[in-house]
């Protein structure tokens, strides 16, 4: 007991730090994010070092409840210097009310994304709601045939038990166990394309109880990634989390509909 109150006592001083250190940083992600021309790929090949980057699909982030694209500045700046070469940030108003209208608008976005860049398949990183809205584009409007592989940060795929007062919004009572869109993801989806790699915290105060951040479910290729020492706030933002990202996302492309029984990792 004495090391878990003080792994939590940790954890709480680095959720306040990062919570100070983001409420400097949410002004600049209010506004969306500017679209610029992409560059010819001849280009591109000349900016990176030989064979590194040019081929990686774009890696889309999508960000939870009253947050915006803000929160993934540090996640984006370490792929950035790894080689990734297309990196965007989507904002969902912070008024949305239903996880399924906002995957109908997930699934213009990419679609969008894909035209433009000339790439037929996706990765997406999501925290919290991100993660889940992600998820429901995936499962249940046929996002499987342009994600390649879904990372989720903190998402409630079981539903969270938290904030029992602000369940008067809409979006929080489809994050609850139960819910419609929760149930829906719970429904058979064979052939499914999308690899998922769930992180989840054991000192998650957000998702409730913890393990509700797992992706469980018997037609997904699935890797649930323990993370020891960090909160909810700080899953987007830590080095260990961000190489761990990097390594699921720098992966070889799953073969057409295969699956498999959900697997388990852990970052420390």
């Amino acid at each position: 007991m004495p090391s878990v109150s003080a792994a939590l006592l940790r954890a709480t001083a680095l959720e306040l730090a990062v919570l100070a250190g983001h409420a400097l940083l949410y002004p600049t992600g209010i506004a969306g994010e500017r679209r610029p021309e992409e560059a010819p790929a001849a280009r591109v090949a000349c900016d990176l070092p030989a064979g590194e980057g040019a081929d990686r699909p774009p890696v889309v982030f999508l960000h939870g409840f009253i947050d915006n694209r803000s929160v993934f500045v540090l996640l984006r700046r370490s792929l950035a210097r790894h080689g990734w070469r297309h990196l965007e940030s989507l904002n969902h108003s912070p008024l949305t009310s239903d996880i399924r209208t906002a995957a109908e608008l997930l699934d213009r976005h990419i679609e969008e994304i894909c035209a433009r860049t000339g790439h037929h398949r996706v990765d997406i990183v999501g925290h919290s709601l991100g993660g889940l809205i992600a998820r429901y584009y995936v499962q249940r409007l046929g996002g499987d045939h342009r994600v390649r592989t879904l990372v989720t940060l903190g998402t409630p795929h079981a539903g969270t038990a938290v904030a029992p007062l602000a369940g008067a919004l809409p979006i929080v009572r489809q994050m609850r166990s139960g819910s419609g869109p929760i149930e829906e993801l719970r429904l058979p989806a064979p052939g499914c394309r999308t690899r998922f790699v769930s992180f989840w915290s054991e000192l998650d105060r957000v998702i409730v109880p913890p393990e509700a951040a797992c992706v469980e479910h018997p037609d997904l290729d699935a890797v649930n990634v323990r993370v020891t020492g960090i909160g909810h706030l700080a899953l987007p933002v830590h080095p260990a989390v961000a190489a761990a990202v990097r390594q699921a996302l720098d992966v070889a492309e799953p073969a057409h509909g295969s699956t498999g029984p959900t697997g388990s990792a852990s970052v420390a």
